[in-house]
């Protein structure tokens, strides 16, 4: 049936939901990529096999359904079943009997597979009670964990495509541009540039082709934010995109995904294809004179394509490098035409501003940075996984509500937002508000989202380390202050973590991160220096304990520390056993002893150990 109506659009929705109605169960099963590492598409198929084998009275495959990620990721494979919402961690094949004869039929609840609070042991029924999910307000989120992942009619269901069709029948493209610029929506993709401001450059710039671009390439260490909404919510980053596309002009869009999301391409590639066979992707969309279709470039891999210019060089087939930043892409982008490119969460928002309206959306968050943030919060907490939040909250309402505190409460150390290129902030930071600017006021940046918590193990030296490290990697090398200076200050903090630094070093450090800022063709470069400069900033006498007493406090660093077992060791072998380098030796229930000559200081001792027997010093 093609979709050449608004009207078609409701008559769809007011269908699925006769249709969903009669089976006023659900079961909802997490298929995003962590879960389906852990088995989730075993529990879809076991869980219809069971339900068409044994002809259950009614029950209905339909009832399964294959949803994005929940973003409890540390819990999966996860369960929950509707509309009650209970909800069941860590669930396997050989649990969905149990599931059916109980949850199912006699509405029982299975108090094994509950979540179980890691801070006082309660066992939580409902998934709106987890401290996790309750502290949450999910706008780009807002399908994943509810619907099915790539169902264009369930998608229609919960108003999907009901804003393109308002701005396609109801609005003008100025009047589309106005709502997004009043809604002030910034760019989730770092930078945290005006949308509305942006699409407005493009649209006044005189062309006969414009183009809107996705950027889905999102390489920083530990986020997952725009995978998992590409993988569970895909039809959304369409509608987004379309709308822009309305706003500004353009007929053609890409959506560019890094190679490392099959999911998430697969997902999307169904989803556009879905939408070309309906009519809502190709000519005269909704019976409007409204055209727009959408590619999917693949990127592979490389950081610096996450920077405007050079992933438009990479969808053009041209190597991913970057070009001087007085070209605006707004003017001449994608083959050299004028360009509009957001990241993924900024377009699944614009549905929903169209929606509820911008005065409803500017009011959550704050003046200056509205609406919510999605972020992936990982790290020394207990729970990790993907979260989104109003603008404003603070940082220990993220890691000690939401997060529930740091593992094994152990002192908490610093927080690292903003990815690679982003800051250590220290625990005086706490009651600091996440939005765009006052992240950037202390050093750090909002970043695509990325979040690691640290505790008092973790050595702010060797993280500053890894960063540059990460990033040396990563530099394209067309601008000699990012490629040498980068590499240079990886090389002078390799020397301290060694103990062979000297208090020069940090002046040295300083000053070239202000050349590298200074002389940096883009932000790879520009913002290179942030994970050095916030933690030299708030963690100086980290490193001065690195150069001047040579030792590493947190224990880390292999040159600076040395491992010796305590007269409370029990003999139990377990060290003896982890140990690849035969460093430790000693019988059963007596005290063992490590050879420092053979000792790697890998730290497996250290793991192994229940009885904190293994000194670190």
């Amino acid at each position: 049936m093609q979709i050449d109506s608004p009207k078609k659009l409701k008559d769809i929705q007011k269908s699925f939901t006769e249709k969903s109605s009669k089976y006023p169960k659900k079961i909802l099963i997490c298929c995003g990529t962590g879960c389906l590492a852990n088995g989730a598409m075993k529990l879809v198929d076991t869980f219809r096999d069971t339900i068409k084998t044994k002809k259950i009275k009614n029950m209905s495959v339909e009832m399964v359904k294959e949803t994005g990620c929940h973003g409890f990721c540390e819990q999966g494979p996860l369960v929950i079943i509707e509309p009650d919402g209970t909800f069941y961690t860590k669930v396997k094949a050989k649990d969905i009997d149990d599931i059916i004869e109980k949850s199912l039929k006699k509405d029982e609840i299975i108090e094994k597979l509950l979540f179980e609070n890691p801070v006082d042991g309660n066992k939580i029924e409902k998934y709106k009670n987890i401290s996790f999910f309750k502290h949450q307000e999910r706008i780009a989120l807002r399908n994943l964990g509810k619907i099915s992942a790539y169902d264009l009619d369930e998608y229609i269901s919960v108003e999907g495509y009901k804003a393109l069709a308002k701005v396609l029948t109801k609005m003008k493209p100025d009047e589309v541009i106005d709502e997004i610029t009043k809604s002030g929506l910034r760019g989730r993709g770092g930078g945290g540039f005006p949308a509305g401001r942006k699409w407005k450059s493009c649209k006044a710039i005189e062309s006969d082709v414009r183009y809107v671009i996705c950027n889905g390439d999102e390489g920083d260490p530990g986020a997952f934010m725009d995978r998992s909404i590409m993988e569970g919510d895909p039809h959304a980053v369409l509608e987004g995109m379309m709308i822009a596309a309305y706003a500004v002009g353009a007929s053609q869009g890409f959506i560019y995904v890094r190679e490392e999301y099959p999911l998430a391409v697969t997902h999307l590639e169904k989803a556009i294809s879905d939408c070309e066979k309906v009519g809502l992707l190709g000519d005269k969309i909704l019976g409007t004179d409204f055209s727009f279709s959408v590619k999917i470039a693949r990127g592979a891999g490389a950081f610096v394509c996450g920077e405007s210019s050079a992933l438009m060089k990479s969808v053009a087939g041209e190597v991913g490098e970057p070009r001087a930043k007085y070209v605006r892409s707004v003017e001449k982008g994608l083959y050299d035409k004028p360009t509009v490119l957001n990241n993924v969460e900024t377009y699944v928002n614009v549905p929903v501003i169209i929606n509820k309206g911008a005065d409803w959306y500017a009011k959550i968050g704050t003046k200056k940075s509205t609406g919510t943030k999605v972020f992936s919060l990982v790290g020394k907490v207990r729970n990790t996984g993907l979260i989104e939040v109003p603008m404003g909250i603070t940082l220990r309402e993220i890691i000690y509500d939401i997060g529930g505190g740091i593992l094994d409460n152990r002192p908490f150390k610093a927080v690292q937002t903003g990815g690679p290129s982003g800051g250590c902030l220290p625990e005086a930071m706490l009651d600091l508000p996440v939005d765009f600017d006052s992240l950037t006021e202390v050093g750090s940046m909002m970043g695509s989202g990325g979040m690691i918590v640290m505790d008092d193990k973790t050595c702010i030296v060797d993280v500053a380390k890894y960063f540059l490290s990460f990033l040396v990697e990563e530099s394209c090398g067309k601008c000699v202050p990012c490629r040498e200076g980068l590499w240079q200050l990886h090389k002078m903090l390799e020397k301290i973590c060694a103990g062979k630094g000297t208090m020069e070093d940090l002046d040295k450090m300083e000053k070239l991160s202000e050349n590298i800022i200074r002389g940096s063709l883009c932000g790879l470069g520009t913002s290179g220096p942030n994970p050095l400069l916030s933690t030299l900033k708030y963690f100086k006498d980290e490193y001065i304990a690195h150069i001047k007493d040579k030792t590493c406090p947190a224990g880390v660093c292999p040159e600076l520390i040395t491992y010796e077992i305590l007269d409370n060791c029990t003999g139990c072998m377990a060290c003896i056993s982890a140990c690849s380098f035969d460093a430790i030796s000693g019988k059963k229930k007596e005290i063992h002893t490590i050879d420092q000559d053979k000792c790697t200081k890998c730290g497996a001792c250290v793991t192994v150990c229940n009885y904190d027997s293994i000194l670190v010093s």
